[in-house]
């Protein structure tokens, strides 16, 4: 008896966090959303979202050939998005022969911002030498002079097979990128995997500071302060979003005898806010909104 009583006094102390946070949300403007609604193996939007083609390993020697195929993109008619890795031998038109084939989606020239509230809700896939992440790059990356990493990346979500209950939040920027970003992670509890059930990945962005969040939680925040002397902090100009899975790569490795293919990433959606704060972000609980049922 006395258990139920701390369980619903728990139950009841969750209720009023949630509400509390949602109250909160609705003060921020939606600004851009995709849930994913459609058919059985519809595309997605293309009014959102565009693709990353190719198998020349991205600069990070990844394994895979992104295609713009149904057999690796797809809208699974229950409001998520599933990007499909594939093990399986393709030539692309360019003639790169890859043994793995995956999706890389990515809102270059469609939807691209500075400041807000970026999150996405999904679940991840599992297994040695997967690698998948939702992202952000600095719409200059092509522009002359400026390229990776002066454009800047924003990595929300990024995970890789060998740590199953870690998600790793980064900045890239010029004399901090590669394998020496600003960086922070935050680990599941009780061996749960990100591969288990949906997570909330999220960052705020304003323009004093980047705050990084796994399911409300905030797990590092990073300001100019915090980049190398004399380096820039390039987070002041519109950035583009990305979702990816990527197959191998410096990074996570190589698939290995225990990797099961084929492996989906499910996306429940991604939302944008706007942020009109000017202050550095705080350290507070922003709950996820949207529960399957």
């Amino acid at each position: 008896m006395q258990r139920n009583k701390y369980f619903l006094c728990a139950t009841l102390i969750a209720l009023v966090v949630t509400l509390s946070g949602e109250a909160e949300a609705q003060k921020r403007p939606l600004i851009w959303s995709d849930e994913f609604n459609g058919p059985v193996n519809g595309e997605p939007d293309p009014a959102k979202w565009d693709y990353d083609i190719g198998g020349w390993g991205w600069g990070n020697n990844e394994l895979e050939y992104y295609t713009s195929r149904r057999e690796n993109s797809y809208l699974d008619g229950e409001g998520h998005l599933i990007i499909k890795a594939i093990r399986e031998k393709y030539t692309g038109q360019d003639g790169v022969t890859r043994d793995y084939t995956s999706a890389r989606l990515v809102t270059r020239g469609k939807f691209e911002r500075a400041y807000g509230y970026f999150e996405t809700r999904l679940k991840l896939p599992s297994g040695q030498g997967l690698w998948p992440a939702f992202w952000m790059l600095g719409n200059d990356i092509n522009q002359p002079g400026v390229g990776w990493p002066k454009c800047g990346e924003i990595d929300i979500m990024e995970n890789i097979g060998r740590e199953p209950s870690i998600n790793h939040g980064s900045l890239h920027g010029p004399g901090y990128s590669g394998g020496n970003p600003l960086t922070g992670s935050l680990t599941l509890a009780n061996n749960q995997r990100f591969a288990d059930d949906y997570h909330v990945f999220a960052i705020e962005w304003n323009t004093r500071a980047i705050s990084f969040y796994v399911d409300g939680v905030l797990y590092q925040t990073r300001t100019q302060a915090d980049v190398p002397a004399g380096a820039a902090w390039v987070y002041h100009h519109p950035f583009y979003m990305l979702l990816n899975l990527a197959v191998g790569g410096d990074w996570p490795g190589s698939p290995d005898g225990t990797t099961i293919l084929p492996q989906t990433m499910t996306i429940d959606y991604v939302r944008v806010y706007a942020d009109e704060r000017t202050g550095p972000a705080t350290n507070r609980r922003v709950p996820q909104r949207k529960v399957d049922p």
